[in-house]
């Protein structure tokens, strides 16, 4: 079985003489960015193996300890929103979606925040600014309820 890339390369070659100059143009820099992103990724995950090596090294290793926490779920959560990213741009080279779907936007975003609430320290962090993530929250979770239940009565799939 060939890898997805692979496949998706050679789809694309198959069908390069059917497309138009900018749907070439579309495909490379998905392919391009696929790329990036995946390197990206591999570096994030070496270097979150090499955090958590060291410190079990260290013997600082304490899940009950709000640094180390912070720091491990924070490059896990970096981690996520890269493939949830890197996923959307393969669908596009799938030709699945023509274009970046705006669901996929919101539930990245929704990641983001998620992710900063995780490596927030109340301590050092306004009231106001808790409660703009908390309303950011709520917005993108009422976004994407929304947007999913149009596509429940549409019948559409991502």
């Amino acid at each position: 079985m060939k890898s997805g890339i692979r496949r998706q390369v050679e789809e694309a070659r198959e069908q390069w003489h059917l497309m138009g100059l900018y749907q070439r143009f579309e495909e490379v820099v998905a392919l391009a960015l696929t790329t990036v992103i995946a390197v990206v990724i591999v570096v994030a995950f070496a270097n979150l193996l090499r955090n958590v090596f060291d410190l079990l090294v260290l013997g600082a290793l304490d899940p009950l300890n709000h640094r180390t926490f912070q720091t491990i779920f924070g490059m896990i959560m970096t981690l996520l929103i890269a493939l949830e990213f890197k996923h959307s741009i393969l669908k596009v080279v799938a030709r699945d979606e023509s274009i970046i779907q705006v669901k996929t936007v919101v539930l990245i975003a929704l990641l983001a925040v998620t992710r900063k609430f995780i490596i927030l320290d109340i301590k050092e962090t306004s009231a106001a600014s808790v409660a703009a993530l908390a309303g950011s929250v709520v917005a993108l979770g009422a976004v994407y309820w929304l947007m999913r239940e149009r596509d429940d009565r549409t019948g559409q799939t991502t």
